[in-house]
């Protein structure tokens, strides 16, 4: 959720720390704020709201320095205020924080006995009082930090600067991921590789428990035992450029527009333009596994359903799909020789990472589905399968949701083949309509008007649904949750067969009832819910191809035509008018389109 930036170097840091922060913004805050070391003493500016606020306080109060902290904040403990925004600061030490202290209360209890005066309502302020503690009874920066770590219960990264100290900063993780950037006489401190992406492209993670001395000249990383250990240097392909907006409004506008080119990239990385499989060796064999557990939340979450479809349905695979923060509280029995698919856009998500350790506690599997393959669930899985969707940065997921589709898919052709449960012709057939979804989504984008001007209606409405059947009933699910997150209006997505065992109740002349309905197998079915909503004078939104719309034969408020293709990628291209109607509708509403209120783009607490 948080983001942090730290640098230590020879320039003064406040610059690099705001752009820094900027480039975290895509993961949700409410407060930020920065500190440096000047005249050996720690200097702060903090703001309440964006990062405009915090740009106009440094202009008026300059803060130089040459080692620094910075932090975007999404209020846990506390309200979002200056007060509680980060760094917190003692006058020997300031600490940026990225998760939850679990023990805070008998921590600031303790401390508050020994005379320490707290100024805010956060767990994060804990950090700072008890380093300093350590400090005043003599030990080093070092020896402090290491014995506040071993003091603390939770889920955290943190950046610590001390006054007296121009030359080191130091960070630990446990639970939170935390990036160290290598650069000419300047190294650096992230939450991802992309808050450094400007400065270097040398980056190394720091695994669970490590800590680490960072200087302007060299990185120490300590393990939990305070041992020196080596963690990997890599470089990343992540530029400065890739996080502009371009000629777009709205990041999230240019990611539902760039959905064509990510498809096909990550596609390419597992069929040939012949349309066969190209996919990397797993370690295991499809051929022998019992059973498929899908793990993820939100977004990724009904990619997840929608693969569940495609896995029973091509290759006769059983799969159970669960949402990850429910799913290892269940203390689920899990088969021996069964496989864990985990779905994440960041791969730092807690609740799935936390879901991930469960079930390979279980003697399972784990394949991975990521966007950045550095994260700490790519690197806790036995297989990853990169989505090659770039940053994504609108906190609404579009890019990395049909991109984790096109990789799903994949997988269960994978699965059909190995199993023998499809024809070898069939396979083919389907990857030949899943080269084609780009030029197909370019056809829908085109008529993006025309869902700009349905938007305007939608922004009058207090309640919408979507419903749809099969492979579409999680794309309902989808568009519902797209229009929830960044317009704030109410919307629910169901199958259309419940629709006659509770939602028909809402149903008046003033809601909108969102059908998708290709042509397929089930068009019949869903044509008589349908009718059931027009009845009831319901604002009947038609999603369907040139055919489905011929034969609708029912009154519809609105129709959005799709391009007709194979049903089995039928997902990937209707979920794109429902990105867009979203988008149109929450603009139509004026509200903040990529940093929606409540939300952060990575979840990393529970």
């Amino acid at each position: 959720m948080c983001g942090i930036v730290g640098m230590v170097g020879k320039r003064d840091v406040a610059s690099f720390l705001l752009d820094g922060l900027r480039r975290l913004e895509y993961r949700g805050y409410d407060s930020a704020g920065i500190a440096t070391v000047v005249g050996g003493k720690i200097e702060r500016r903090r703001a309440e709201g964006k990062l405009d606020a915090l740009a106009g306080r440094l202009k008026d109060q300059p803060l130089p320095g040459h080692i620094g902290i910075g932090h975007t904040r999404w209020a846990t403990h506390g309200k979002p205020t200056e007060t509680n925004a980060h760094p917190h600061a003692t006058d020997l030490a300031a600490v940026v924080h990225n998760g939850i202290i679990e023990n805070y209360r008998e921590l600031r209890d303790e401390l508050k006995a020994k005379g320490c005066v707290f100024t805010s309502e956060t767990d994060t302020e804990v950090i700072a009082h008890l380093v300093s503690d350590y400090l005043r009874q003599k030990m080093t920066p070092q020896q402090a930090l290491s014995a506040s770590l071993k003091r603390m219960r939770g889920a955290f990264a943190i950046g610590v600067i001390f006054a007296g100290r121009e030359d080191l900063l130091i960070a630990a993780r446990r639970g939170s991921p935390l990036a160290l950037g290598y650069g000419d006489g300047e190294m650096y401190l992230g939450s991802d590789a992309l808050a450094l992406a400007p400065q270097t492209n040398r980056i190394a993670y720091l695994e669970e428990d490590d800590w680490a001395e960072i200087y302007a000249d060299k990185i120490i990383v300590h393990d939990s035992t305070d041992k020196i250990v080596e963690r990997n240097i890599m470089t990343t392909n992540l530029s400065g450029a890739m996080i502009g907006k371009g000629e777009y409004r709205h990041f999230m506008l240019k990611e539902i527009f760039e959905q064509p080119t990510v498809i096909g990239y990550t596609l390419a990385q597992l069929a040939s333009p012949d349309d066969a499989l190209t996919m990397p060796d797993l370690p295991f064999d499809w051929k022998t596994v019992p059973r498929l557990t899908i793990v993820a939340c939100g977004t990724a979450s009904y990619a997840g359903v929608v693969g569940k479809y495609w896995f029973e349905q091509l290759a006769k695979l059983p799969v159970e799909i669960d949402i990850a923060s429910e799913f290892r509280y269940r203390e689920a029995p899990m088969p021996e020789g069964g496989v864990t698919v985990v779905v994440s856009q960041s791969g730092e998500t807690a609740d799935t990472l936390a879901a991930l350790n469960y079930a390979k506690a279980q003697g399972q599997k784990i394949l991975s589905i990521v966007n950045v393959p550095q994260s700490s669930i790519a690197r806790a899985s036995d297989a990853v399968i990169p989505t090659l969707a770039g940053p994504e940065i609108g906190v609404a997921s579009t890019t990395a949701f049909t991109t984790q589709l096109t990789v799903m898919l994949c997988l269960a052709l994978a699965a059909a083949e190995a199993r023998k449960t499809l024809p070898a012709a069939r396979i083919k057939e389907i990857l030949k309509a899943l080269h084609e979804v780009p030029s197909h989504i370019n056809a829908i984008l085109r008529d993006e008007n025309r869902l700009e001007e349905l938007a305007q209606h939608f922004s009058e409405a207090t309640d919408v649904l979507y419903l749809g059947r099969g492979l579409l009933y999680p794309i309902a699910m989808e568009g519902a949750l797209k229009l929830k997150e960044i317009s704030y209006i109410h919307a629910e997505g169901y199958p259309a067969g419940e629709m006659k065992h509770g939602p028909i109740a809402l149903v008046d002349e003033n809601l909108p009832a969102v059908f998708l309905a290709p042509s397929d197998a089930l068009y019949e079915k869903t044509i008589s819910n349908v009718q059931e909503v027009a009845a009831r004078n319901g604002k009947v939104v038609f999603v369907s191809d040139k055919d489905g719309l011929a034969h609708v034969g029912a009154k519809t408020f609105a129709t959005i035509e799709v391009p007709a293709a194979d049903p089995v990628v039928a997902p990937l291209l209707y979920v794109i008018p429902l990105q867009l109607l979203a988008y149109h509708t929450a603009i139509a509403k004026g509200t903040d389109v990529d940093q929606p209120r409540n939300l952060a783009k990575s979840v990393t607490v529970e």
